[in-house]
């Protein structure tokens, strides 16, 4: 007997009766049946319901939106005596006999089946489930690899389907179209198959649909229950087309609806700033860099200087291929929040990176009356305290730091704007943080979770995102969709491209020559491998092992440093020092040198085991060297012979053009893998493929702003697409609201 009898959640689909406790209370609203917990769908139970669960699956609605990655097709009926051996077939028979051999979850399962021209021999290995199913008579749909079996044919561990012997036998001679889903060691696809199967039976009905008729009609989609039940049982290719589409655009759909109202919230919610530009701000600026900006530095900077002289928020993405000059733009619009009174707040995901932009930022700004300083989680509790008080008193104007600037206790006086660098290596919660900081003398809320009255706007500052990862449109779209996009396509001038050759065992002694002749002509080194230690679990080299072995047999007689995230940050630093002033020849490192590090002298770069990295990493690699004017190589080392790995090393030595790169990347990669986007906030796409569905994304972006511009919150017509909003979004992203 269940020891909670009146709860609906434990004992669903039975009402709950009121009791002394409950009575006069509002009764509880019933549970759908796709908010059911999953553990009491038949055939679950606690087990596998925590099986499910690390496959996200936790309701029967999860469950129905979990849906198979291919079909696989088992093509039409034969009859045994056509059936040709080692070939998949698709058998239609009765059984005749079924026997068990061996003990418990060990038990090999045997039949033999016939049709009206022979017999065949089943065998399911450690199937004990099928001990009881399986009885004379019954009709089996089998589908299998055909071997043989002392002259009979035989199928081994076949996929199975039980027939109806009463149906017209006519209604059996069709293709099948098998769904196979993506599963664990613990709980295999067929076994998810059989729980999706009873889930329709008992949920499809519950399913509602979320589009506005206007937008099905338009586009000619079918309802949403029609889809999600063509997606597990597909009575044919066309069928799973159709239904893929319907429900890839509703994921598009409604991203791009979130994205439009929390850029609506922002402009009708939030207030920053006004930073105008005067003529002479602006040469007092430009006055501190030692070189004329390139023509598409100045148009952003004309983009740039429009927003922060607005009230209305900047939120804009700044994309620079490596070497374009993204961080002398951010200067400058930090510049102009401190020639306004305000304060600046620079975000790096690395100290090795922050690191390097303030000591970027102390170079333009030697000599002027600009307050700055560097707070990381490395800073010492004396400097902290210093900082912190500076800071919060309004008397430090520029501030770089990693996420210790995101920390509760440093607050801002005069907080005017923000720039992050590489903002998808930043999780959404830490980059609302950080865009939603207080003034420290008004105490207002720290984001748009509510709703700010009409005549007190919540105050944030202006903020800009940079990366040197070029970011395809579609992906900008969605990932970034909530920021305005500008574009450093040119490189200042002087600046040398830089050749890239991939190199295999047999010519890595020419290669290790040219690194020497650039060497003995005063020219700087780094050596790039994927691992800091060595691992047992991959064959690869390490930096650690592999730094003495470049000092004394690979380059003799040049001056190696060695560079790695498990060093102190003072470590460090005294390396980077070493070698950015010439002490080094050659930096052995990893990939912490893949963002910010500025060595003009450094020539050449030879990076290991070249095939385990993404294209835009080795592009962001790649972008250490020719940052000066002497002409620059780039080696890719790799003995890989994959044919998806010698077709991603040929694009890069192909080509420098960073946006062919990242198209290319997320052709093979996907966009997940590309920019680290499990970490932006969105949850991921199940069908949506941001390749192949761009026609989708631009229908869905513009179907969006209609409804936007029609219902602005979403509660006079489409109160279900507001509901499927909070449904899909509200614990996902933490600054969005629809309201």
């Amino acid at each position: 007997m269940s020891k909670h009898p009146t709860d609906p959640a434990r004992n669903p689909g039975r009402p709950s009766s009121p009791t002394r406790a409950t009575a006069g209370r509002t009764p509880a609203p019933p549970v759908s049946a796709l908010e059911k917990p999953i553990q009491y769908l038949r055939g679950v139970g606690p087990h596998r319901a925590q099986l499910l669960s690390a496959l996200g699956i936790t309701t029967v609605g999860d469950l129905l939106e979990y849906f198979p990655f291919r079909h696989e097709d088992q093509g039409r009926p034969q009859t045994i005596d056509t059936l040709q051996l080692d070939t998949p077939a698709t058998v239609i028979a009765a059984v005749e006999s079924v026997s068990v051999r061996g003990m418990f979850r060990n038990q090999t399962v045997n039949a033999r089946v016939r049709d009206a021209t022979g017999e065949m021999l089943v065998t399911w290995f450690n199937a004990p489930y099928l001990r009881d199913k399986l009885e004379r008579g019954q009709i089996l749909r089998l589908y299998g690899t055909v071997g043989v079996n002392r002259d009979i044919a035989q199928m081994i561990n076949p996929r199975v389907q039980w027939l109806d012997p009463d149906e017209d036998p006519a209604q059996w001679d069709h293709p099948r179209l098998v769904p196979v889903y993506s599963a664990t060691g613990q709980i295999n696809s067929q076994q998810i198959a059989r729980l999706v199967e009873t889930a329709l039976a008992e949920a499809l009905p519950a399913v509602g649909e979320t589009l506005p008729e206007s937008i099905r009609t338009r586009h000619g989609f079918i309802g949403r229950a029609d889809a999600i039940r063509a997606m597990h049982q597909p009575r044919t290719l066309e069928e799973i087309g159709e239904a893929r589409r319907r429900l890839a655009y509703e994921e598009l759909f409604l991203m791009q609806l979130a994205i439009g109202l929390q850029r609506r919230w922002t402009a009708t919610h939030a207030r920053a700033p006004a930073l105008p530009v005067t003529p002479k701000i602006d040469e007092h600026i430009r006055r501190r860099f030692p070189f004329p900006l390139t023509g598409a530095q100045n148009k952003v900077i004309e983009q740039i200087t429009a927003d922060l002289a607005s009230t209305r928020p900047m939120t804009r993405l700044l994309q620079g291929d490596v070497g374009s000059g993204k961080t002398v733009v951010a200067l400058y619009a930090a510049l102009v929040a401190v020639a306004n009174k305000h304060q600046c707040a620079i975000l790096a995901p690395t100290e090795v990176l922050a690191a390097q932009h303030f000591a970027g930022i102390e170079k333009y700004l030697a000599g002027s009356r600009v307050r700055r300083c560097l707070l990381t989680g490395k800073t010492s509790q004396a400097e902290r305290k210093q900082m912190l008080a500076a800071i919060e008193a309004g008397n430090m104007d520029l501030i770089v730091g990693t996420q210790a600037l995101l920390e509760q206790r440093v607050q801002f006086g005069r907080l005017g704007v923000v720039i992050v660098d590489e903002q998808h290596k930043f999780g959404v919660s830490q980059r609302a943080a950080l865009r939603g900081k207080p003034q420290s003398s008004k105490g207002r809320r720290t984001g748009p979770g509510g709703k700010a009255p009409a005549a007190d706007p919540l105050l944030v500052p202006h903020y800009l995102v940079m990366t040197a990862t070029p970011i395809p449109r579609t992906l900008s779209m969605t990932v970034f969709g909530d920021l305005d996009v500008s574009v450093i396509k040119e490189l200042p001038p002087g600046r040398q491209p830089i050749i890239t050759r991939l190199v295999r065992p047999k010519d890595e002694h020419a290669a290790w020559t040219e690194v020497r002749r650039r060497i003995a002509g005063g020219e700087q080194a780094y050596i790039v491998y994927p691992l800091v230690e060595e691992s047992d679990a991959l064959d690869l080299k390490a930096a650690t092992l592999e730094v003495t072995h470049v000092a004394q047999d690979l380059l003799p007689g040049a001056r190696v440093g060695l560079l790695h995230g498990r060093m102190k940050n003072a470590e460090k630093q005294a390396v980077m020092r070493e070698f950015a002033t010439g002490r080094l020849d050659v930096l052995v490192s990893t990939t912490v040198i893949e963002v910010g590090v500025d060595v003009p002298n450094a020539t050449v770069m030879v990076i290991e085991h070249a095939e385990r990295y993404g294209l835009s990493a080795l592009h962001q690699l790649r972008g250490r060297v020719g940052r000066g004017t002497k002409p620059s190589i780039c080696f890719l080392f790799s003995d890989s012979q994959g044919e998806v790995a010698q077709r991603r090393l040929d694009v890069l030595c192909k080509t420098t053009d960073g946006f062919r790169i990242a198209e290319e990347d997320l052709k093979i990669r996907g966009p997940g893998e590309l920019l680290g986007t499990r970490q932006h906030g969105w949850p991921e796409f199940r069908l949506a493929n941001l390749l192949e569905d761009a026609d989708l994304l631009m229908q869905a972006r513009d179907d969006a702003a209609e409804i936007i511009r029609e219902d602005p919150h979403l509660v006079q017509k489409y109160t279900a697409l507001r509901a499927e909003l909070r449904r899909k979004f509200r614990d996902k992203v933490a600054f969005i609201d629809v309201g």
